[in-house]
């Protein structure tokens, strides 16, 4: 299955729900008038495209109808696409460098699907040949070390853990020395997701931060944030609240496939400027594909 059937059938959801929406609004005409435009708008916002990507996207839409006096369903399906992308930013992929190690700090709420992202990279690092080591650092949730021990015997990774409970930090310590001693590719850290309110969320962040750049100088490192596409808006609010305790490179929104309200994707891409690099599609190891906006706009509007 090529990329955009993945994301075709990982979208039905919101694909329909937008689709639909949008072709029923135009059904009569084939064109659109402010009135529509306006319902254009409510159905983005009701897709979790949030409020201010939607009220953008309309704009644009409209300020192309009054330069071109072209309102038709396909110019204005096709001006919708152009914003998106706009907000979505070009196509950026996680990429590993060559002859070092290169952490990637896992983060994000419980709940998110975070762990198991950690163990679907695992095993798409471990297929291209990598020397690959997981470091369970969520030791305040003991099913998340359990879990991520499961990928690691499912992927024959190594897994760096402590009990639960444990500093996290100190776990994130001995994994990257480990990594260090057998010279792996990369290290992921899958941290902890439950922290009581903002201050102890930066506090353990930078506590954690701190151990790496120490004990890992020469590596590449890349934080990337977990955000669950059925939370909806309150994806976008963790992006915000990360964003603030941890310098983000990435994002990667799981759980597209289980909402009709994956225009989140647009929402968090416009609130926290950060490129969106992996999208989970379903529950399969390979249901965890790059992010392409292109693929994911065309695959949203028909």
């Amino acid at each position: 299955m090529g990329l955009f059937e993945t994301f075709k059938r990982g979208l039905a959801k919101t694909r329909d729900f937008v689709s639909q929406g949008f072709t029923r609004i135009a059904a009569s005409t084939g064109h659109f008038d402010e009135d529509q435009l306006d319902e254009l708008e409510e159905i983005l916002v009701c897709a979790d495209c949030g409020v201010g990507a939607s009220s953008d996207i309309i704009d644009y839409v409209k300020s192309e109808i009054k330069r071109t006096g072209d309102d038709s369903k396909e110019t204005v399906f096709g001006n919708v696409k152009t914003k998106m992308l706009e907000i979505l930013g070009d196509k950026s992929c996680l990429e590993l460098e060559e002859g070092k190690l290169n952490v990637i700090l896992m983060i994000g709420v419980n709940g998110t699907g975070k762990t198991t992202t950690a163990g679907k990279l695992s095993e798409r690092y471990k297929k291209q040949g990598k020397k690959v080591i997981l470091g369970a650092a969520d030791t305040f949730r003991a099913a998340a070390i359990e879990q991520l021990k499961v990928w690691g015997e499912r992927t024959s990774t190594t897994v760096i853990s402590h009990e639960a409970g444990s500093d996290p930090a100190s776990v994130c310590y001995d994994a990257i020395h480990a990594a260090i001693a057998r010279k792996a590719d990369l290290l992921i850290l899958d941290t902890a997701g439950r922290l009581h309110n903002k201050k102890n969320l930066m506090d353990e962040l930078s506590k954690i931060t701190r151990i790496v750049e120490r004990e890992a100088k020469d590596a590449n490192v890349k934080t990337m944030l977990v955000i669950d596409a059925t939370t909806g808006q309150n994806a976008v609010v963790q992006a915000e609240v990360f964003g603030e305790a941890a310098n983000l490179d990435y994002i990667a929104i799981t759980k597209l496939d289980g909402t009709a309200k994956g225009g989140v994707a647009v929402s968090v891409a416009y609130s926290s400027h950060k490129p969106i690099v992996l999208a989970g599609l379903g529950e399969g190891v390979d249901d965890l594909v790059d992010f392409d906006p292109e693929v994911f706009v065309d695959s949203l509007i028909n």
